[in-house]
């Protein structure tokens, strides 16, 4: 999985660690707070449409699609 989150910094030379470190964990917890939501899982495929589908290919319902 790819880590897109960009990588942050301060850049300021007149700030402490604390207050570079508290800028950084504010935008990190906007990061997570407005992150999008995953995308729904696909709906079930309805097993009477997938008895019809094997059996209108010959396949047995148990087959492997690789042979």
């Amino acid at each position: 999985m790819v880590n897109r989150r960009p990588r942050l910094r301060i850049v300021a030379p007149n700030a402490s660690p604390e207050e570079a470190a508290a800028v950084v964990a504010a935008l990190e917890r906007f990061m997570r707070d407005t992150v999008p939501p995953p995308a729904p899982p696909p709906p079930a495929r309805n097993a009477w449409q997938r008895a019809a589908l094997l059996e209108a290919t010959g396949r047995a319902p148990d087959a492997s699609p690789w042979d």
